[in-house]
């Protein structure tokens, strides 16, 4: 992949991202307040933003959207390989609340 492949892939990850969040913040906001891991004042700016601004800013050669995830241990909560359905579950659930309670900390 060369580098304006990349940036292609950047410019189109912002634009679905922002349109995702938009909807999201739309449809149930505290919702996508937890689900985004962003701040009320944030998501009102998101909310308000026309077209024309969401295409501006998604064009942008820097990724808008982050990986949340910084907790070794939840990392391995869901990526446990191997495991049974059950144990599956029980390590999925565990790693929501973990993120949970990184939002939490972070408001």
């Amino acid at each position: 992949m060369n580098a304006d492949q990349i940036l292609s892939e950047i410019r189109e990850v912002n634009l679905s991202y922002l349109m995702l969040a938009q909807s999201l913040i739309r449809t149930d906001r505290e919702q996508a307040l937890f689900r985004l891991g962003i701040s009320e004042e944030a998501a009102t700016m998101l909310a308000t933003l026309s077209p024309a601004q969401v295409l501006k800013l998604a064009s942008g050669n820097t990724l808008l959207c982050r990986m949340r995830i910084n907790d070794d241990m939840v990392w391995g909560l869901l990526t446990n390989h191997g495991k049974t359905s059950a144990a599956t579950d029980v390590a999925r659930l565990h790693a929501s609340i973990l993120m949970a309670g990184q939002h939490q900390e972070a408001a």
